[in-house]
Order: C-alpha cells, then structure tokens, then sequence
C-alpha cells in the first residue's frame, strides 16, 4: 500500500532555483479562506504590482463557491475579504499568506464564515483584554489513512514511550513536525511550543497567547501551514479527535483563557467565577466544541484517556481528567488561566473562544 504520495517523490532539487528567479517588484499573495465544510482550507494565488504593507493594501477577490459548497452553481461568485496577512514560508520574502473571511453576492457572511460572530463577541469583551492559547493535537497518516510509520498489518507498542519521546522507534515524523514549526515562525504565527503525543504518530502545537480574534486567525494559518508542509512530505494531517479506536489517546484541542482581572493578584476567584458559568453552560458548550454537535467528540471524550465524561462537567488544579484544568502554579499563585479541556481538535477556534467569551463575559451564549 501506499504510504506517501507521488508528488512528494518529485525532485526537490530543482525547486530552490525556480524559487531563488527575481520577480522584481511583484508580489505573490496567496488567499486562505474556509470552505462550506468548516474545517477545509483552501487557496489561489494572484499577483501585485507591488509588496503591500498592511491588509489594507490588498484587494478583495472572488471565488467560485458552487465547487466549494458555499454556493449553487447559478450565482456562484463568492467575495474573499482579506483579514490577515502573514509573510509566505514556502514561496518566501516579499509574498504573503492572506487569511479571509467569505462573504456571500448579497455581502453576508457565508454559514461556514464563524469569524464574523466572533469578531463582534470580542469586540463586546475588548476591555476585559481576553488573551487565549490553544493546544492544536493532529495525527500524521500516510495517503491510505493510515498512522504514518505504524506497521501496516498491525499495531506499535502500547502508549507510554512516545510522548515527549526521542528515538526512532518512539518518535515518527519529526521532520514534519521541525519545518512546520520553522514555517510558523517565519510566517509570523504565534507558535509557541510544539511536543510530541502520548500516541504514536500523534503530535501537538501550540498557538498564543493572542488576543480576541487573534487567536482563530493564527490558529487557521497554522493548520494551513500544516497541511502544507505535510503535502510536500506526501502524508496527511488529521485533526479527527479520535483516529483510532481502542486504547490510543484522542486529539484535542485545549484551550487557556486569561483575562485582565484573572492575571491581576486575586484572580483566582474570578477564575473560578468563569469556571461556574461554564459548567451551567456545559451541554451548550458540548455542541459547539466540534464540527458534529458534540458526535466527533464523543468518541473522545469518554472519562479514559486523560479526558473527562462527555455528560460531566468537572474542574481541579493539576487534574487532566477533569473539563477545566486550573495549572499547579495558578492555584498557588492565586491567579492567572484555566484550561478547557473540552474542544475537539476539528474544533472551529472562532466557534469555541466565541462561547468562552460569552458564557464568561456577555452573561451566556444567548448574547
């Protein structure tokens, strides 16, 4: 069977002298938006005349949703309305990387377009200056489905090894891993760690701390960076919360909120005050935290596997099996983040920050 695919054996020799050729003042830009799916990336690239400087500097462009189920096919021009911009790791200095949001003919946000919401929840809450960070789990599969470098007609040894592991026989895929990180950099994503998984072929990241909206921005350059570099290595990233059943861990998406009155001496108690809400809120929470109303998730959160119950909510300091995880040094320096263990890895970070800014701040996910 096939492990990697056939793009990843051209010659790679080649591609650094096509892109070392001067392209004088002209700019690549390279828009990044999200399908009707939700969680799918897709990309195309044109051409300026010259570098732009902010996100003001580049146009708004279109697309045709019918052939990205955004759209029918009889009125199927979709506008792309640059949001961010990123410097470009894979065709480099000056291109850039430009997240957008998707609007509809009519100029509303399209269904998958959950920025949109986002934006005005955290605009809502700016004077509470909301900082978060998110845990990005993915697993990395060869182009047959299945966990990159696992035997093929059978499984590696139980968990145990592999986390934070070094070692050809514990660690797979590092140099996926390595360049991911390294593009991130470059490209200006707040990439602030990275470790490997507590199962094999499973790895993490992290994004943050960022600010409001920030925070879904960085995060969906990422996963584009990722699946990216892992094309050029002809294997796959999944972000299913669950890629195999049985005794593996699952993949999630932990996310640590901070706001100004939690980080200031005394914030425990409005960290806790946060952590009530949640937990009213919990089955609401449940059914944004992925794609599937909670169904993905379900197959992960099972109370095993440093998770807890699905239908339970539950928090504690140092305890990764509860929902909400209060760190060590947060409980003993009396202030500072909590972490919702909750979300998915397919998670839509717009969707979960959204809620979490609600429920904690514009008294509950009704505003």
């Amino acid at each position: 069977m096939e492990t990697v695919s056939d793009s990843s054996r051209l010659n790679k020799i080649l591609r650094p002298h096509y892109l070392s050729l001067p392209q004088g003042d002209y700019c690549q830009v390279t828009y990044v938006w999200l399908d009707g799916s939700g969680q799918g990336l897709r990309n195309k690239t044109k051409t300026l005349d010259k570098e732009p400087k902010s996100i003001e500097d580049i146009p708004e462009w279109s697309f045709d949703g019918s052939s990205t189920d955004q759209s029918e096919g009889s009125n199927s021009d979709m506008y792309l309305v640059p949001v961010r911009m990123f410097r470009d790791p894979f065709t480099l200095d000056h291109n850039k990387l430009v997240l957008c949001e998707v609007l509809e003919y009519n100029r509303f946000p399209a269904e998958s377009n959950q920025r949109f919401q986002c934006r005005k929840v955290m605009e809502k809450v700016k004077e509470h200056c909301i900082w978060f960070g998110m845990e990005q789990e993915y697993t990395l599969l060869g182009i047959d489905g299945h966990p990159f470098s696992w035997p093929q007609n059978g499984y590696p040894g139980p968990q145990g090894p592999y986390y934070c592991g070094v070692g050809a026989g514990n660690v797979y895929g590092r140099d996926i891993v390595e360049c991911h990180y390294k593009a991130c950099l470059f490209a200006g994503v707040k990439i602030c760690g990275t470790n490997a998984e507590v199962m094999p072929s499973q790895w993490e990241f992290q994004v943050g701390p960022c600010e409001g909206i920030e925070m879904g921005d960085h995060l969906w350059v990422a996963r584009f960076i990722l699946h990216r570099v892992c094309e050029d290595f002809g294997v796959l990233a999944t972000m299913d919360p669950k890629p195999m059943k049985g005794n593996w861990n699952g993949a999630g998406c932990h996310t640590n909120v901070s706001t100004k009155l939690m980080r200031e001496e005394g914030g425990l108690q409005h960290i806790e005050q946060a952590i009530e809400k949640l937990g009213n809120n919990h089955a609401a929470h449940i059914l944004m935290y992925d794609p599937c109303g909670g169904q993905d998730n379900k197959r992960r959160l099972t109370g095993l596997h440093e998770t807890a119950h699905i239908n339970d909510f539950s928090a504690g300091v140092a305890n990764r099996g509860a929902s909400i995880r209060i760190p060590r040094q947060v409980g003993q320096e009396q202030r500072g983040y909590f972490e919702d263990r909750r979300p998915a890895a397919n998670c839509d970070p717009y969707v979960v920050t959204g809620a979490i800014a609600r429920t904690c701040l514009l008294e509950g996910l009704e505003e």
